[in-house]
């Protein structure tokens, strides 16, 4: 899907999200995207129900689609979700080769020039690859499907925090060290490494910090 022009309007729309061009709560007026992403209502309304499906946006009659906003309840349920299923896939993992180790020193690198550009967007995309090269190296497709659906639902709210400039230079960090454990096998290491690394956006994340539109 993503070469059709439902594909690019998928990944157009959560790119406004990402950049929170689109807040949780905002209501989706098919002919006003329509007209931002210059397409035709045909691709939006297919897009829309694509991220109905994945849970990132909803849909009610008589009222239309809206970004999905998630309730401080919810959100911890996300964060209790995503310990459980990446620990498992963690513990998958004994040890990367070289070749996604590049891969990983290469997509940290890219994360840190954005960074220190405070070009969150940027940011945003490249910590998504980076996290799923490990993920998707477990071979637990079904359980690294269901965390790229919690992520997807989430994002929004997880990347407030990377406006902080401390914020995103210790996202960097931890992520050599996550780095450095995955090459030296210490699975229990990259674990913890992972767990304080999903903590960090806890104080940020309830809808408080993301104002309801309109």
């Amino acid at each position: 899907m993503a070469g059709t022009s439902v594909g690019r309007a998928v990944d157009q729309i959560r790119r406004m999200m990402r950049s929170q061009e689109l807040l949780p709560g905002q209501p989706l007026r098919q002919e006003a995207l329509a007209e931002r992403l210059g397409v035709s209502r045909v691709p939006i309304r297919e897009a829309l129900k694509s991220l109905e499906a994945e849970g990132v946006v909803r849909h009610r009659p008589n009222v239309g689609y809206t970004v999905t906003r998630l309730s401080a309840d919810e959100l911890q349920q996300s964060s209790l979700m995503r310990a459980a299923l990446e620990s498992t896939v963690l513990r998958r993992i004994t040890r990367l080769s070289d070749a996604r180790l590049v891969e990983l020193d290469e997509l940290n690198r890219g994360i840190e020039a954005a960074a220190e550009a405070a070009d969150v967007l940027r940011m945003t995309e490249l910590n998504h690859d980076f996290h799923f090269v490990i993920f998707r190296s477990s071979g637990l497709d079904l359980i690294v499907d269901e965390i790229e659906r919690i992520w997807k639902m989430t994002e929004p709210y997880r990347s407030v925090h990377l406006y902080d400039q401390a914020a995103r230079r210790r996202l960097v960090s931890e992520h050599r060290r996550l780095i450095d454990a995955l090459h030296k096998g210490e699975t229990a290491t990259a674990i913890s490494i992972l767990d304080a690394h999903r903590d960090h956006p806890a104080p940020h994340s309830p809808g408080a910090v993301l104002p309801a539109p309109g």
